[in-house]
């Protein structure tokens, strides 16, 4: 069972769409009881990162996410604000993340000379992948993305960055740790390129 996490931020219905077009259907679901029977977690996320720790906690989904995510290690994909909250934090806010990778979500700065980019990063844009993944294994040949976005995740760890993104500098783009994965970007929006991606996540085991 594939649980997308409905905590109040984020298009939810255009996920499920795309994964019923990835040939799977997906249960769109605020029950922390759903979520604690999930097989495969989708963590969506449009917005503010304390809103979104917030709505996590009002709903009582935080326990059962770390229960599926972490101690279970159910494969997991954060999109957007989902991938930041992964995280320790963001300097967006004061709230802390779910800590699940050591890396913080910080906002694009433009200096030393170069001419100074629109924040949001919005439009799309090409992924460079770090090393072989499963989720970017077989992607139609320059892989594009859409993204919407002013802040990303920088990681402690170069190994968790599973693709880079080029915007006035290099950014991680996507992320992988064990059963974690993320993206900046959204894979819903992206045509052909996002629905190889989901569809790759889908057919983790």
């Amino acid at each position: 069972m594939v649980i997308i996490v409905d905590y109040g931020v984020g298009n939810l219905a255009s996920i499920a769409n795309m994964a019923r077009k990835a040939g799977t259907d997906c249960i769109i679901s605020s029950d922390p009881a759903m979520v604690a029977r999930a097989d495969k977690l989708i963590l969506p996320g449009v917005g503010a990162f304390d809103r979104g720790v917030s709505n996590l906690e009002q709903r009582g989904l935080i326990a059962a996410l770390n229960e599926r995510a972490v101690e279970r290690r159910v494969p997991t994909l954060g999109l957007c604000l989902g991938m930041q909250l992964m995280g320790r934090g963001s300097e967006e806010g004061g709230r802390a993340g779910l800590g699940w990778l050591a890396a913080d979500s910080v906002r694009f700065k433009f200096g030393g000379g170069a001419p100074a980019l629109k924040v949001p990063h919005m439009g799309w844009n090409y992924i460079e992948p770090a090393a072989p993944a499963a989720l970017t294994s077989g992607l139609p040949p320059e892989p594009r993305f859409y993204f919407v976005h002013s802040y990303y995740l920088a990681c402690d760890d170069p190994s968790d960055v599973m693709c880079w993104t080029t915007y006035g500098s290099r950014f991680a783009s996507g992320i992988h740790r064990g059963n974690l994965w993320g993206t900046q970007f959204h894979p819903e929006k992206s045509h052909s390129f996002g629905l190889a991606l989901l569809r790759n996540f889908l057919a983790l085991p």
